[in-house]
């Protein structure tokens, strides 16, 4: 039996190389698997539920696989258009709790920026000065910085944070 799941929602790719990264460093203790293939998670110790940041909060499709989760270990990673740790990526991973069992223990996180859909982009640069998502200099920058990612460092850092997590969870679990 391996001990991880790894499973994840994601629209645009971002998110699905993050999952994908996190498994190549797993190597044999886990599987990987997308929310709507996702197999039975009583079997593995710990779940890796993956989601891209929609409105400071996981996908549908995650919110809807968080809320199967009962008595479990969980590692929440996401994928957002705006910095991993500024405060709309924080954020989104309080708004995150609303979708767990209260018997489900979060152990970890991992917070990566990725490129933000076009057609999201081409609807905001529509919307009316004064809109909060309207299109400003500072946003366009914004829009531009975040899409080249996921990048490799941002691959790199997602295998360090498996290695190091294995190394913790043998420690202490």
């Amino acid at each position: 039996m391996k001990d991880f799941l790894i499973v994840y929602s994601s629209k645009t790719g971002n998110t699905e190389k993050i999952a994908k990264a996190l498994y190549t460093a797993a190597e044999e203790r886990c599987d990987i698997a997308t929310v709507h293939s996702a197999a039975a998670t009583e079997k593995y110790k710990v779940i890796f539920a993956g989601y891209w940041v929609d409105k400071g909060e996981p996908d549908k499709e995650a919110q809807k696989f968080l809320q199967t989760l009962t008595e479990k270990k969980i590692v929440l990673f996401q994928t957002l258009g705006a910095e991993a740790e500024s405060d709309h990526g924080v954020s989104a991973f309080a708004n995150t709790g609303k979708y767990l069992n209260r018997r489900c223990k979060v152990i970890g996180t991992l917070s990566i920026r990725g490129a933000i859909d076009p057609k999201l982009i081409k609807g905001m640069l529509k919307m009316p000065p004064g809109h909060p998502h309207a299109p400003t200099e500072e946003s366009k920058k914004r829009w531009l910085d975040a899409s080249t990612h996921p990048d490799e460092y941002d691959i790199k850092k997602a295998e360090s944070y498996m290695r190091k997590f294995i190394a913790f969870y043998d420690r202490f679990y």
